[in-house]
């Protein structure tokens, strides 16, 4: 998987790529991004129980060693791609942002999930971050759209995606069951420009 956003330094020492892309030219991003790897699961982890309060009732990220090496799994590089957004300047994981089931053909299209961890939270970090995948996901993997399914109440989420160009597509009841409930979501979605 590539690094995204600038180059993997030691700053963000994780990064085990030889893939490296620089997206933004024009000034130095504050971001990193990469796959996740093993060695991520301690950071990872701590973070998901520093930032449960935030999270809920929004979504549920892998909480326990065993759910962490499933998203590890599924990371497969061809239906299910997942980014660490990491801080350039502490290399700390400030968020996640996965494209799950990419549907190749004349679809095209993919899913769009993503969290920030407590603490780099309304620092425009998930917004750089989410831009640089956005590019890569148009750019690289070629895909023609990208729909994100938020809960109506989560203004952030919503103001990031509105913030990145995305539209609001339509109304999903109960749609997904995130902390037990069925939770009603609305269809955001971007188009390769």
């Amino acid at each position: 998987m590539p690094v995204l956003g600038g180059i993997a330094d030691a700053r963000c020492p994780r990064s085990t790529s030889k893939h490296r892309y620089r997206l933004n030219r024009k000034m130095r991003p504050r971001i990193v991004l990469r796959s996740p790897s093993k060695s991520d699961r301690r950071e990872f982890l701590a973070a998901v129980r520093q930032s449960e309060r935030f999270h809920r009732p929004w979504v549920r990220p892998p909480s326990s060693a065993v759910q962490f090496r499933k998203y590890l799994q599924h990371q497969d590089g061809r239906s299910h791609r997942g980014f660490l957004v990491c801080r350039r300047d502490t290399g700390a994981i400030a968020g996640v942002i996965n494209i799950s089931n990419i549907v190749r053909g004349p679809f095209q299209s993919a899913y769009l999930g993503y969290y920030a961890f407590s603490g780099h939270e309304n620092q425009g970090i998930m917004r750089e971050g989410l831009q640089s995948v956005l590019r890569y996901a148009f750019r690289t993997l070629k895909l023609h759209r990208l729909e994100a399914n938020i809960q109506p109440a989560n203004a952030a989420s919503i103001a990031l995606v509105r913030a990145c160009g995305f539209r609001k597509e339509g109304f999903s009841p109960k749609y997904l069951k995130v902390y037990g409930r069925w939770r009603d979501h609305e269809r955001w979605a971007i188009l390769a420009q």
